[in-house]
This record gives structure tokens, C-alpha cells and sequence, in this order.
């Protein structure tokens, strides 16, 4: 198990998150190891989101608010980052072995922090990782599922060594994917634990709505550098999966808008990297999509 003198900070950037946010702050609470310092950024709330984090704060000397000014509408790629950062920013814990990036519509158990560090101290080759994500449907419970490498942005926790070498994280669409891409080209391991598990309040995405969710992923694959054979080949296994059809036209259409547009993509030797990977994939050899 992680020691108690593990010391780790969290950022949450929030926005309108009344619904959920308690959830969160009540796993927090109760961890069996907690953070030196947990920074709710509320980024432009209209609802109680702020009063919310207020009395956690009042109850909790080891939870701050950060306030963020209200841009009027949600900024899709960027925005969650940069609110990340201004509470990154604002830590006043600077020696911190561990950075957890975690959403405000999560629910955990009261070990979930002490057996992910335990699992850090354990191998010092990972450099980031988190638990799966599920939610509830008609009271059965269903996995987010995701390549292995792969840990949700929402639920992320990187190592004080891993974040320095990657340089932080992109700010702009494809974040989730070329943090930990980046961590693997540089030789750290990346993991989602099955056996740690989160309850998502919120499905992925649902704040863009499912389109724009769909349009927005395939931004993502841009810029994080996709082969374009490999974009068609995840177009080709989505089409069965609701909404049919029109889910892999999303994902296209936001690849190929974002190819016009010439929008921000990764630097050319992380794009070579992930395109070797995808390449690998495809004709069945090892690759870091399992």
C-alpha cells in the first residue's frame, strides 16, 4: 500500500457541476490517503457550483477554489486545459510526487488514491495512470472501455518525473491521447487499472452532445497525429455502435475539418511515433494499442 507521507496534489476544472460535483467531494473526503492540496477550479459556473466547492473548502483545509472568468460558452480542446492549468498554477504545494487531473463527476472508493500511488511506487517505469470508468444504465453497470495505455482524461495521475519529461500537457484537442503517447515514445509505461474502478455520472462527452462529442474525438485523432489508415479502419469498427453510421461520420468529418482548417497537430517526430504504432496495429504486431 502507498505510505501516508505520499504526497500528491489534485486539479478538478468544473464548470455547472452542481448535479455531481458533491460525489466527488465526498470519495475525496474519505480517501484513506489524502492529498497535500486539491484545487477546484470553477470555470465560469452560473449554478451552485461555487457555493459547493466554498463549503468543502470551509469543511476541508486542504481543498481551494480557484475562480476562472466566464467565457460565455465551452471551449471544446482547449478550455478544460487551460482551466487545468490555472489551478495548476495556483498550487501552493510545489514538492509533490504525484499530479492527479480529476473531473468533477466522478465517485471512488475511500482506497481508490492509496492503491493506484501503491501501484506507482511498485513499478517506476509508469509514468501515468488511473482506474477504468463506468456509469450506470438501467441499473447495469458498463465499462468505458479503452486501449490499455489509455487513461481517461477525467481520471489521470501522472508521476513528478513522467510530467516533466513530457513537457505538461497539449493544450488543444487530442490532449487525453498525446500526453501519454509522448510518455511511451519517451520509454515511461501508461495504464488504466480494470480492477480500479470509477463511477462516471456523466457519459463521456455528453456535454457537447453526442455529435459534437463524435466531431470532436475526431479532432482529437488529427491532432494528435493519426494515420489516416488507421482513422479508417476505427471509422470501419464504430459503425455498428450507436448513433449508427453517424457516429464514424462524425469522427471523419472532424478529421478531415480539421485537415482543412490546418489546425494545431503534434510536433513530426511524436506524429512518426504514434503513426508506427498505428501501423503496427493494423498488421498484428506489437503496439501499444493491445
Amino acid at each position: 500500500m502507498s505510505s501516508p507521507e505520499t504526497k500528491y496534489v489534485v486539479v478538478t476544472p468544473v464548470r455547472d457541476e452542481e448535479a455531481y460535483l458533491p460525489f466527488t467531494i465526498e470519495s475525496m473526503a474519505k480517501q484513506s490517503v489524502r492529498p497535500a492540496e486539491w484545487i477546484i477550479v470553477d470555470d465560469g459556473s452560473k449554478d451552485r457550483t461555487g457555493e459547493i466547492i466554498d463549503e468543502a473548502a470551509r469543511q476541508h483545509s486542504w481543498i481551494r477554489r480557484c475562480n476562472r472568468t466566464d467565457r460565455g460558452f465551452r471551449k471544446p480542446g482547449a478550455g478544460i486545459i487551460e482551466a487545468f492549468y490555472a489551478g495548476y498554477n495556483a498550487l501552493s504545494c510545489h514538492d509533490w510526487e504525484y499530479l492527479a487531473k480529476l473531473d468533477g463527476d466522478l465517485s471512488f472508493a475511500p482506497t481508490y488514491f492509496e492503491e493506484i500511488l501503491s501501484r506507482f511506487q511498485k513499478d517506476p517505469k509508469l509514468g501515468i495512470a488511473g482506474g477504468m470508468l463506468f456509469h450506470v444504465t438501467d441499473g447495469q453497470r458498463e465499462l468505458e472501455t479503452c486501449p490499455t495505455f489509455h487513461v481517461r482524461g477525467g481520471a489521470k495521475i501522472f508521476r513528478w518525473a513522467c510530467w516533466e519529461a513530457i513537457r505538461g500537457l497539449w493544450v488543444g484537442y487530442g490532449s487525453d491521447t498525446i500526453d501519454e503517447v509522448q510518455a511511451n515514445m519517451l520509454g515511461w509505461k501508461t495504464m488504466s487499472f480494470a480492477d480500479l474502478l470509477m463511477q462516471h455520472h456523466r457519459f463521456t462527452g455528453a456535454t457537447y452532445g453526442k455529435w459534437g462529442a463524435l466531431v470532436k474525438d475526431g479532432k482529437g485523432d488529427y491532432a494528435s497525429g493519426y494515420h489516416p489508415l488507421f482513422l479508417v479502419a476505427k471509422c470501419i469498427r464504430r459503425l455498428p455502435k450507436k448513433p449508427v453510421v453517424m457516429g464514424s461520420a462524425g469522427l471523419m468529418y472532424g478529421y478531415l475539418i480539421s485537415y482543412l482548417q490546418r489546425l494545431p497537430r503534434v510536433e513530426p517526430q511524436l506524429r512518426k511515433y504514434i503513426r508506427r504504432e498505428q501501423l503496427a496495429r493494423l498488421t498484428g504486431r506489437p503496439s501499444i494499442w493491445k
